[in-house]
């Protein structure tokens, strides 16, 4: 039987009785403005592969970075992220959904 929690998880039981939850994962445009920051913010190479699961800490981020990047993150999409939110920040995939959520939040 399947449950919609929310406009973007969708939450099961396999046959087994094993919980499920389905994200619905942010848009693409999203995805690539935050990828267009970390690559700003670490200075990174156009050369650099950045997919949604690249996590910051593989591209050498510190936590000063993670915070910077959650700043630039801020400005460009006019919203704020409050510091428990930050703390589970660890991939591009990760922040476009938080993006997309307090951006639909604000809205």
């Amino acid at each position: 039987m399947a449950s919609v929690s929310s406009a973007t998880c969708l939450s099961f039981r396999t046959s087994i009785g094993l919980p499920v939850r389905i994200h619905n994962q942010a848009k693409a445009e999203t995805v690539e403005k935050v990828s267009e920051i970390v690559r700003k913010q670490l200075a990174l190479s156009p050369e650099t592969q950045l997919t949604p699961q690249t996590k910051f800490s593989e591209l050498g981020a510190d936590s000063l970075d993670t915070v910077e990047i959650v700043m630039g993150l801020e400005e460009e999409f006019n919203i704020n992220v409050e510091e428990e939110n930050s703390e589970n920040i660890t991939t591009i995939q990760e922040a476009a959904d938080l993006i997309e959520k307090l951006v639909e939040k604000k809205n």
